[in-house]
C-alpha cells in the first residue's frame, strides 16, 4: 500500500464542514468502545451493524457516509483486538492497552464511496451529506499514474498548517538497483546518528535540541493567554506548528539516510533496539526520542523491501563490550569512548559494536565463510 498526501485548499465553510466529519468519526469510534465495555459487541460485524443504527438514532451521524462511518468502527475494533493481542502475549499493566476512549480526533477516513476524484487529479469532491464539496490538491506526486480503482481508502487529515489528503493506493512498489557487493552493519548512538563497520560516522542532527528554544518561547505565550480565548487558540497553533516542524525534520532525515544506506548496500544488519524501554531512562528519554531510531529501523526494512535488500536486525547486548578482534569481553562504562583490548585492537567504541553486530547478523542467516553474493541469492 502507497501512501500519497496532498494539500486541501477550499472555503472556511469548508473546512468547518471537514471538522464535523471529524467529530463524528470520533463519535462513532467512542460509541463503539462503549458497546463493548458494555458486551453488546463480540466482533467487528456487530460494530458494522450498529453503525447503521446510529446513523438512525443521530441525525448528525447519518451525515457520513455508510463506508467512513464502518471505517470509524473499524479503529475501535482494531484497539479492542490488539488489547486482546496483547493479554494472550501476558502483556500486563498499562502496557495492556485497554481501548480508550478518543478526546482530539484529527482524521476522517473514506473508503471507495462518498468521493469523486477530478479527471486531472488537481481536486477531489466529497459527496456525502457533510458538505466538504470540492477541494484543490497541491502536492508533488502525480495520481495520474494510478487508476481510480486503485484507490481504496483516503483520509482526511487535520494538522496544525492545514487540512491534508491522503490516497491509500494499493500497489506493490518495487525499484530496481544494481548490485553493490557491500555488507553494513550499524550502531546506532546519541552522539553520533551511527557508525558502520566501515568506521564512517553520521552526526546527529539534534533537531529538537536545535529547536527547543523556540519551542520553550511559544509554550510560554500559550501559558500567558487566557483559556479559552481567541489568542491563546492563535498561540497554541504557532506551538503546534513548532512540533510538526521538528516531526518533518526527523521523518525527512530518517527516509533520506536509510534510502541511502539501503541502496549503497546489499545486506544492511542493525540493532534491535527496545525504545520503548529505553525512554523509561527519564536522564535520556528526550535525546533518545529526538534520534528517533524506531523511525529510521521501519524505512530501512521498507526500503529493504523496495529495492530487494537484505535487513537483519540483531540482538544489541554485549556489541559494545566484545573485543571484535578476538572475541573477549572488556567491560567498559558508558563514558569510555575507546575500545581497548589485550590483544592490541584499539577503536572507537561504537566502530566496535558496529563490527561486532555485521557479524551476528551474517552468522544469523547461516552463511558463515561465504560470499557476499551467496548471501543475497540464498
Amino acid at each position: 500500500m502507497l501512501v500519497l498526501e496532498f494539500k486541501a485548499y477550499a472555503k472556511p465553510n469548508q473546512f468547518q464542514s471537514i471538522d464535523e466529519a471529524i467529530r463524528i468519526c470520533q463519535f462513532i469510534r467512542n460509541k463503539s468502545i462503549r458497546l463493548w465495555m458494555d458486551g453488546g459487541a463480540k466482533s467487528w460485524f456487530d460494530l458494522s451493524k450498529y453503525c447503521a443504527i446510529w446513523a438512525k438514532e443521530f441525525d448528525f451521524a447519518n451525515k457520513l457516509g455508510a463506508m467512513a462511518r464502518q471505517a470509524s468502527a473499524e479503529r475501535a475494533w482494531a484497539s479492542i483486538s490488539r488489547f486482546y493481542e496483547n493479554i494472550k502475549k501476558g502483556i500486563k499493566g498499562k502496557k495492556v492497552g485497554f481501548p480508550k476512549f478518543q478526546k482530539d480526533c484529527r482524521s476522517v477516513e473514506y473508503k471507495t464511496n462518498s468521493w469523486k476524484l477530478a479527471s486531472d487529479r488537481k481536486s477531489i469532491t466529497f459527496t456525502d451529506k457533510c458538505d466538504l464539496g470540492k477541494l484543490k490538491l497541491k502536492g508533488t506526486r502525480d495520481l495520474n499514474f494510478y487508476q481510480p480503482d486503485q484507490i481504496k481508502r483516503i483520509r482526511l487529515i487535520k494538522r496544525a498548517d492545514g487540512y491534508y489528503v491522503q490516497f491509500c493506493v494499493q500497489v506493490d512498489r518495487v525499484e530496481l538497483a544494481t548490485m553493490t557487493g557491500k555488507t553494513i552493519g550499524l550502531d546506532v548512538g546519541l552522539k553520533e546518528f551511527y557508525t558502520d563497520s566501515n568506521g564512517e560516522m553520521v552526526p546527529n542532527p539534534r533537531f529538537l535540541r536545535r529547536g527547543e528554544a523556540r519551542l520553550k518561547r511559544a509554550g510560554r505565550l500559550v501559558s500567558r493567554k487566557v483559556k479559552g480565548g481567541l489568542n491563546r487558540r492563535k498561540a497554541r497553533v504557532i506551538l503546534g506548528k513548532r512540533h510538526l516542524k521538528i516531526s518533518r525534520q526527523r521523518k525527512d532525515h530518517a527516509i533520506k539516510l536509510a534510502r541511502c544506506v539501503i541502496t549503497s548496500n546489499d545486506v544492511v544488519v542493525y540493532e534491535d533496539l527496545r525504545v520503548s524501554n529505553m525512554i523509561k531512562n527519564h536522564c535520556l528519554a528526550k535525546s533518545i526520542s529526538d534520534a528517533s531510531w524506531y523511525q529510521f529501523r521501519m524505512f530501512l526494512e521498507y526500503f529493504g523491501k523496495v529495492f530487494g535488500r537484505i535487513t537483519i536486525a540483531v540482538n544489541p547486548a554485549y556489541t559494545s563490550q566484545e573485543c571484535s578482534s578476538c572475541g573477549i569481553v572488556v567491560k567498559k562504562a558508558l563514558c569510555t569512548r575507546t575500545h581497548t583490548c589485550q590483544c592490541g585492537c584499539e577503536m572507537d567504541r561504537d566502530h566496535n559494536a558496529a563490527i561486532n553486530i555485521l557479524n551476528r547478523g551474517i552468522s544469523t542467516t547461516g552463511h558463515v565463510g561465504t560470499s557476499i553474493f551467496e548471501i543475497v541469492n540464498a
